[in-house]
């Protein structure tokens, strides 16, 4: 170990290399990223704004949105730099830190969707005891403990990867710093790393998903038995944005750890990656803004406002 020499930066070998290519994927996801923003700043500034929408659903929507933010900004601002860059490194330190705020962002997201869940559980099964139930107190436990859920999921697998030593190769075939790919150049046993890392995906996937799915089967069956179509009708769109998030952000999940590691293509890893931590949060807002009523005419009277100041 000692005569290894002991590597500080990372190359992120991105999506393409060729220049045209290059420019065309700077522009797209330059794009992509200004929507992100503007969506879910959009969706915060409207809910702040409207006290109509000071309810528990939408409390949960302002962090879904900021958490949002969170998650692609750890990536795209760093990916569009070495997209036009003809040296695309990053330090080491740099990369694991990035990989913290991945982890963070994401072990978040997935625990505030199933708030979201128990939130709409509630609100169609149990409706008179709603506000008892999902109580100010309550919707600020849940949010916290969302964040301390994904907190404590990256720490527990830097800490782990902080133990790790690089002496080459450098190359990341990626365009971020994803666990599994840093795991792959590390000099030493990594053995440990790969037990923590699906321990706790698993454990914490599998403690979300069962949350969001009773939630669900209890929806499902309580939307049954109302005898109206109508009835039926408005009780499920009051959780069909969320169903449609919730649907996109497991099939993603899915498809990343559900494919065989043996022979897995890179091409359909990268198509996964950009899936579920640059279009997921961008489409959110986009679903919610376009399937909400409440949302839209909020934001149709911000606008009318804006246009009144004018």
């Amino acid at each position: 170990m000692k005569n290894q020499t002991t590597v500080t930066e990372f190359i992120l070998l991105g999506l393409s290399s060729d220049p045209q290519t290059r420019t065309f994927l700077f522009l797209v996801f330059l794009i992509i990223y200004v929507i992100t923003l503007v969506g879910n700043m959009m969706i915060m500034l409207v809910i702040r704004a409207d006290s109509h929408l000071h309810t528990p659903m939408y409390f949960f929507l302002f962090h879904l949105s900021f958490v949002d933010i969170c998650y692609s900004s750890v990536t795209v601002p760093k990916m569009l730099m070495n997209v036009l860059a003809e040296h695309k490194t990053i330090s080491v330190h740099g990369c694991i830190a990035q990989m913290f705020f991945f982890i963070l962002s994401a072990g978040t997201e997935v625990f505030i969707l199933s708030a979201m869940a128990y939130d709409r559980y509630a609100a169609i099964c149990d409706p008179l005891r709603y506000t008892k139930i999902m109580s100010k107190a309550i919707c600020v436990q849940l949010v916290s403990g969302a964040w301390t859920v994904g907190f404590f999921y990256a720490l527990l697998n830097t800490v782990f990867t902080l133990k790790l030593h690089f002496c080459g190769p450098n190359q990341i075939s990626h365009f971020s710093c994803e666990l599994p790919a840093l795991l792959q150049l590390s000099c030493t046993e990594t053995l440990t790393n790969q037990v923590v890392l699906l321990t706790s995906a698993v454990t914490l996937g599998s403690i979300s998903f069962l949350l969001t799915l009773v939630s669900y089967i209890h929806i499902i069956a309580t939307i049954l038995r109302i005898r109206s179509a109508e009835g039926r009708r408005k009780a499920f769109s009051t959780c069909s944005s969320h169903l449609v998030v919730v649907g996109l952000l497991y099939l993603a999940a899915f498809m990343q750890y559900a494919k065989p590691r043996s022979g897995s293509s890179l091409f359909l890893d990268e198509i996964v990656s950009i899936q579920y931590s640059i279009l997921t949060p961008m489409l959110n807002p986009i679903i919610y803004s376009l399937k909400n009523r409440e949302v839209k005419a909020a934001l149709r009277n911000i606008l009318r406002r804006f246009r009144l100041l004018q």
